[in-house]
C-alpha cells in the first residue's frame, strides 16, 4: 500500500538510522548506497509491523547482493544479486505487495537451525503482564521491540529479590500473539480517518509553522517541559502531550497539550498565550475540538476524543 507515493514500511541501517514511509526511489538510492564498512546491510519491515514478515540485504564493497525475506516463521529464503537495481525492485515489489514480486529469482531455503523451545509462563505471571501490554499497544507508539522490553521488565512482586519472572524468548512470543490481535481489531476500523491520525496531522502542521509538536513526548509535564528546548530547531514555542497524557487519552479521557514560547527569556504570558491561540486556530477544521479559556496558565485540552491508533512498529 502507497499513502502519497510513499511505500508502507520501514527501513534500518547497520547504523541504527531508521527511514519510515519511503519512496520507491529512495529505496532504491538506500540499496546502491550500501556496501562500505558500517553500512552494508538494510532491514526491511512492513508499516504495520507484522511478526516474522521481514525483507533484508547484505551487501560488502566487492561482493554479490546477498537478498533475503521471510514470509512466515517456516519460510525462509535467500539468494545472490549482482544488480543493485534489481535488489532495489524486487524490494519494491515486496513492498508494494506485488503478486509474482519474487519470480525469476533462484531463492533457496535458509537454514534457521532448530526451533526454540519457549516455555509458556506461569498462568499468574500471564495475568499480570498481559494487561500493561494491551495497555501500550492501546496508546500505539511502541514497537514490538519496546514491548518485548516492558514485559522483561516486569519483576514480581512477591519475589524478595524482585526476581523478572519473563524471558527474552517469552516476551517476544507474548508481544506477537497481542500485536496480532490488535492488528485484527484495528482491520475493523476500516480505511476512515481516525483521531490520532487528526492530530498527527495537525502537530505535523504545527511543526512546519514554527511550533514544536510532539507527540508522546517525555514521561511527564516536568521532564517534557524540560526536555522540549533540545527540539527547538529556530521554532517559536512548542506544543507536545507526554506519555501520561496519552494513557489517559487511551482510556478514554481525553488529551491534555502542553505549551510555550521560546521567544523572550522571561517565557512571559503575552508570548505563551500567543501560542497557545495558534495551536487552536490549528485545529480548526481538524475534526477536532479543543477547550481552553485563554489562559496562558491552563493547559488546552482536546476533547472528545476516540484514541484508535494504529500500530506501526
Amino acid at each position: 500500500m502507497e499513502i502519497d507515493g510513499s511505500l508502507a514500511i520501514k527501513v534500518e541501517t547497520e547504523s541504527g538510522r531508521t527511514h519510515a514511509r519511503v519512496r520507491a526511489a529512495e529505496l532504491r538510492e538506500l540499496v546502491t548506497r550500501i556496501g562500505r564498512a558500517g553500512d552494508r546491510f538494510l532491514v526491511v519491515q512492513r508499516i504495520p509491523d507484522i511478526p516474522d514478515v521481514f525483507a533484508q540485504v547484505w551487501h560488502e564493497a566487492g561482493g554479490e547482493y546477498r537478498l533475503e525475506h521471510r514470509a512466515a516463521a517456516d519460510a525462509f529464503f535467500g539468494a545472490g544479486l549482482g544488480d543493485p537495481g534489481r535488489v532495489a525492485d524486487l524490494l519494491t515489489g515486496w513492498a508494494r505487495r506485488e503478486p509474482g514480486w519474487d519470480e525469476g529469482v533462484a531463492w533457496e531455503p535458509v537454514d534457521l537451525g532448530p526451533e526454540e523451545d519457549v516455555p509458556e509462563l506461569p498462568e499468574e505471571v500471564r495475568q499480570e503482564v498481559e494487561p500493561l501490554l494491551r495497555k501500550l499497544l492501546r496508546c500505539g507508539y511502541d514497537g514490538r521491540g519496546t514491548l518485548a522490553e516492558a514485559a522483561r521488565d516486569y519483576r514480581d512482586p512477591d519475589a524478595a529479590d524482585g526476581a523478572r519472572p519473563v524471558s527474552g524468548a517469552q516476551a517476544r512470543r507474548l508481544v506477537d500473539r497481542l500485536w496480532l490481535e490488535r492488528l485484527a481489531e484495528q482491520e475493523t476500523w476500516g480505511a476512515e480517518t481516525t483521531d490520532p491520525e487528526r492530530l498527527t496531522r495537525v502537530f505535523r502542521a504545527l511543526d512546519a509553522a514554527g511550533i514544536t509538536a510532539r507527540e508522546n513526548f517525555a514521561c511527564c509535564r516536568g521532564c517534557g517541559t524540560a526536555e522540549i528546548g533540545a527540539e527547538r530547531e529556530g521554532a517559536r514555542g512548542f506544543v507536545f502531550f507526554h506519555r501520561q497524557s496519552t494513557e489517559a487519552a487511551a482510556e478514554g479521557y481525553g488529551l491534555v497539550l502542553h505549551y510555550g514560547s521560546f521567544e523572550g527569556s522571561d517565557g512571559s504570558e503575552e508570548t505563551t498565550t500567543a501560542v497557545g491561540h495558534e495551536i487552536v486556530a490549528a485545529f480548526a477544521g481538524s475534526g477536532l475540538s479543543t477547550e481552553w479559556d485563554g489562559d496562558p496558565g491552563r493547559a488546552i485540552a482536546v476533547t472528545p476524543l476516540n484514541w484508535r491508533k494504529r500500530l506501526e512498529g
